[in-house]
């Protein structure tokens, strides 16, 4: 099958350019597959894991926290607020996250800052118990 250009940017860094068979997104709107020739959409994203294929076949996943998914027929543009690989995912990690998502529930100045913040929070709460599983 053939591929089509996957870009997934961080603010630190470049962290994958290249040839892909399937991205897996997790959007505000819940995880979607995009594949060659997918129609064209703007989607931002939730904290949530993003997997790919490469080129090769190999099946990278990671962590990704906000920022959003720019999908045309032949390429994904992912610009990505923090993306950290799974594997480097560990409890320190997950705690500097709530801590994050904490701060920021505790700070909101309206009700859809409130809920925006909860939402977040809740989110990493579920992703940490799917990867300790």
């Amino acid at each position: 099958m053939a591929g089509f250009t996957f870009e997934l940017v961080s603010p630190e860094k470049l962290l994958f350019s290249g040839d892909v068979e399937e991205v897996v997104i997790p959007g505000t709107e819940g995880d979607f597959a995009v594949l060659k020739d997918h129609a064209p959409v703007i989607s931002a994203l939730r904290p949530g894991i993003l997997s790919f294929k490469d080129s090769k076949g190999e099946k990278q996943t990671l962590f990704v926290r906000g920022g959003f998914a720019d999908v045309s027929a032949n390429t994904l543009i992912v610009l990505a607020e923090q993306a950290v690989p799974l594997a480097d995912m560990n409890d320190q990690h997950f705690e500097h996250e709530v801590k994050l998502a904490t701060e920021d529930l505790a700070a909101a100045q309206s009700e859809d800052a409130r809920r925006l913040a909860a939402e977040r929070l809740a989110q990493i709460e579920t992703l940490r118990g799917v990867v300790r599983h």
